[in-house]
Formats: structure tokens, C-alpha cells, sequence
């Protein structure tokens, strides 16, 4: 992976003693997207497994305007069928407001297209809040389409367990 570099601005991949500052801005991100206290309880522990452990879940490029982080990008592969390739899915981008407006989210995106090309990926997939028109509306300029026929679920929590515990028939599984 090549470090971006554009006037001051810099895009870097993340190392095991980032963690501190991914941890930083996941919880500045939550607040930013109004989650109420104890939603994002990641742990710093957490993210050195998760991130530098043995089996890697994702990876992180970190934004520097300077020397000051400013922002971050934390994405993993997907696959698609129709495609046949892997894809990457951005789970998170977060620019800190200080350092808005200075192409920093642009520089972030463009870094990960370029990993998605370097790896043959055939797509990026992200979702964004329905109330974050700044986003959505960078997210227009830079070509990407909405699929709004598409309804994002999740399980979690205590239904994810209910799920997982329930009792069937091995035809079922």
C-alpha cells in the first residue's frame, strides 16, 4: 500500500500503535452520529485483536493534515456472487470537523478506490445516515448511487443469541 500525499495531506495505513487514536475517533464518530453513551464500547484491546491480531477483520487508513490526524477509513472485503469478486465495504469514514473542507474525506475515498482497484475488487459498498446530507451529498458528487431499493438490517444482542440458540432441524441449517 502507497501512502496518498497531497498538499500537507497524507493517507496512511494503520499500525498496532494507532490503536489509541482509531479508538479516539470511533467514539468522536459516535458522538457525531448521535449515539447515546455506551453504544460504541470498543476497547482498545478489542481493536489490537480485531485489526493486528492473528486474523485480521479490517483494516484502517488514517488521514494526517500535517502532523494532526484528521480523519480515518476502516473497511474489509466482501464478496459478490453476481460479480463473482471480492469487493471492499467501507464500515466507517470520519473526517474531524477541524479539518472539514480541506479534500480530506475526497483523499480517503480516493486511496481506498485505489486499493479496490490494486486488488481487483469489482465494487464499494458503504451505508450512511439518512439525516447526513453533507455526506450524502459528497457521495453524489463523487459518483456513487444510492440503492434505495435495498433495506439495511442488522441483528445484534440479545436476538442475535435468541437466533442462534433456537432449535431446529439439521435440514434447517
Amino acid at each position: 500500500m502507497t501512502t496518498a500525499r497531497t498538499a500537507g495531506l497524507r493517507i496512511v495505513p494503520a499500525t498496532r500503535d494507532d490503536v489509541p487514536l482509531i479508538r479516539s475517533l470511533i467514539l468522536e464518530l459516535a458522538e457525531y452520529e448521535k449515539a447515546k453513551p455506551g453504544e460504541a464500547p470498543v476497547t482498545e484491546s478489542d481493536l489490537v485483536e480485531t485489526l493486528f491480531g492473528p486474523r485480521p477483520a479490517a483494516e484502517v487508513l488514517i488521514a494526517y493534515l500535517g502532523d494532526e490526524p484528521a480523519g480515518f477509513a476502516l473497511f474489509f472485503h466482501n464478496y459478490s456472487t453476481w460479480l463473482g469478486r471480492r469487493g471492499l465495504f467501507l464500515e466507517d469514514l470520519f473526517v474531524r470537523p477541524s479539518a472539514r473542507k480541506h479534500g480530506v474525506g475526497h483523499a480517503l475515498f480516493r486511496e481506498l478506490a485505489r486499493i479496490a482497484v490494486e486488488r481487483d475488487c469489482g465494487r464499494i459498498d458503504w451505508s450512511v445516515l439518512n439525516w447526513n446530507e453533507l455526506a450524502i451529498s459528497f457521495y453524489h458528487r463523487i459518483g456513487a448511487k444510492p440503492m434505495d431499493e435495498w433495506t439495511m438490517f442488522r441483528l445484534t444482542g440479545p436476538a442475535l443469541t435468541r437466533v442462534a440458540r433456537e432449535a431446529g432441524t439439521p435440514g434447517d441449517r
